[in-house]
């Protein structure tokens, strides 16, 4: 098995790590609800696309009956 011959400094260590950043998620809130949606996806409580409603979600309380 390789063992490296000498340690790693912490400059070529910082290098070699300098592409493993996290990338922050970009949040965007819904026109119709405010609520935070992830950018290009339907919103989780109203359903709301891009100025149009792409899927109907009904209330818990009207499920039922």
């Amino acid at each position: 098995m390789a063992v490296p011959k000498r340690r790693t400094s912490k400059s070529k260590q910082g290098h070699r790590r300098s592409h493993h950043f996290v990338i922050p998620k970009q949040v965007q809130y819904c026109p119709q609800c405010n609520e935070p949606v992830l950018p290009h996806r339907v919103c989780g409580q109203c359903g709301h696309y891009q100025g149009r409603t792409a899927i109907v979600i009904q209330d818990e309380a009207t499920e039922g009956k």
